[in-house]
């Protein structure tokens, strides 16, 4: 039994802290089913004004996760949390007190920079306080989090859709964030600095690198996000790529010249974090991807209301709730579970291609249970390949850097589908080739994915990384 020194994860902790990650994803996704309502009501905002309603979160939350991440490792993890909540809940009131698109739009980059706090700071407290051997049960069920969020947001945006004003959705979040923000404080202890990060291996929160990484990040989200609206090869897009992967040039240029940098790009070096961050953006790419089309599928396909769109897609929460925990016994063997998983998600997709309007739903549902199972498959194999690969007094930093490879797939699964859709007049048509090509991407992605893997693990594997009592103070 672990000394009291160590202090070890407690459930109620777990509890709290996943309970934060599920309500920051939830909203990402729970606008994209308020888009009539908003479209009808006094705001009146103009079919860019709505995008950029749905895009501001994302793009704010995407670009600011690594500075966030090391943020929280410098300062304190547990007060970044309760700022990100704070952030949150500040947002959604400036959001449903709106009275133009501007305050809107506004409100909602501001919960975008509340949940760039929360994400990394919990899977980092989680990191600290879990021992060695139970880190992958714990990441787990931190990914579980993550997948139900994105459930959650489509079923509470469906409900309020179909039975109340829109301007609910923004009012539940100040209770949620407040009762949120009481159970972290009473459950969750303060992390303290690794003893051995001295000066030059804390976390530096670098802020050329910071404003070069974000600014990077944010303009090539921009065009991933806008290029269904404006075509791949409008002068927009191609303006704002070629800005975003200058910005980014340059943050990698100036972070191998810095002493302390936000990040030392050269970890990329490391075949396990490279394969990490593709199979995790290429899952995200994938449920993002089906995320985009299946309320409109339902919806205009079916004939279903947004309430009943919203829970049929329920059967995602199988495979999410369920396997995780089995996939986390297989920590030891990454590249089979990783890989494996994310070709469930594959053939997932290509499943999906097929429906139309004649197809029965248990039919559909059961393409959606072998994407969940293979999302759950892969997902604790992949955050914990991506946070090991960076030193564990990083942790937030590596919790950033995985959440916003998560955060670009996601943009660019829901950009090449939106593409592919605009090109088909028929949306069961656009639908198939949409999923199709997605679905041959994630396979393929599958197979790099698990040839990654299979290199040696790095020596500071949480797995077998010691734990000392300041560690996880």
């Amino acid at each position: 039994m672990p000394s009291p020194a160590r202090n070890p994860l407690r459930r109620s902790t777990l509890l709290a802290l996943c309970a934060c990650v599920l309500v920051a994803q939830s909203m990402v996704a729970a606008v994209n089913l308020l888009i009539p309502q908003l479209s009808s009501s006094s705001v009146h905002p103009s079919h860019v004004e709505l995008l950029w309603t749905v895009d501001a979160y994302v793009i704010v939350f995407a670009g600011l996760l690594i500075p966030s991440g090391a943020l929280g490792d410098r300062y304190g993890r547990k007060g970044a949390l309760l700022a990100g909540l704070g952030l949150l809940a500040a947002g959604a009131a400036v959001s449903a007190l709106a009275g133009t698109p501007a305050w809107l739009i506004a409100g909602r980059g501001v919960s975008g920079a509340g949940a760039a706090l929360v994400m990394p700071a919990t899977m980092s407290i989680l990191t600290h306080l879990a021992p060695p051997e139970h880190r992958p049960r714990a990441l787990a069920s931190w990914t579980l989090a993550v997948g139900l969020g994105g459930l959650a947001g489509n079923v509470g945006g469906g409900l309020i859709g179909a039975y109340l004003p829109w301007q609910a959705l923004f009012w539940t979040m100040l209770p949620l964030a407040a009762l949120l923000a009481l159970a972290v404080g009473r459950t969750t202890p303060r992390t303290a600095k690794t003893p051995d990060a001295g000066p030059a291996g804390r976390p530096s929160l670098d802020p050329l690198g910071t404003l070069l990484l974000t600014g990077g990040l944010v303009a090539v989200l921009f065009g991933i996000i806008e290029s269904p609206l404006y075509g791949w090869t409008s002068p927009r897009i191609l303006l704002a790529v070629a800005l975003g992967t200058a910005l980014l040039a340059a943050f990698t240029a100036h972070a191998l010249r810095s002493r302390t940098p936000l990040f030392d790009p050269r970890v990329f070096r490391s075949a396990r974090l490279r394969a990490s961050s593709l199979g995790t953006a290429a899952s995200f790419f994938g449920l993002f991807s089906l995320f985009y089309v299946n309320s409109q599928y339902l919806q205009y396909v079916k004939g279903y209301d947004a309430a009943q769109a919203g829970f049929a897609i329920v059967p995602l929460t199988l495979g999410m709730a369920l396997v995780p925990r089995i996939a986390a016994r297989w920590s030891a063997r990454p590249a089979p579970v990783a890989g494996g998983g994310l070709l469930l998600i594959g053939l997932g997709l290509l499943g999906v291609s097929t429906a139309d309007a004649g197809t029965p739903y248990p039919v559909y549902a059961c393409w959606l249970l072998l994407i969940s199972t293979g999302t759950g498959l892969c997902m604790p194999a992949l955050t914990l390949g991506v946070v090991s690969s960076l030193p564990r007094h990083q942790a937030g930093l590596g919790s950033g850097l995985g959440t916003s490879t998560r955060e670009m797939g996601a943009a660019l699964g829901v950009a090449v589908t939106g593409t592919l859709l605009a090109g088909h007049t028929d949306f069961a048509d656009g639908m198939a080739a949409a999923l199709r090509t997605v679905g041959m991407a994630v396979i393929a992605a599958a197979a790099l994915t698990a040839l990654g893997l299979r290199k040696p693990r790095p020596q500071n594997e949480p797995a077998r990384t010691p734990t000392t009592g300041a560690e996880s103070a």
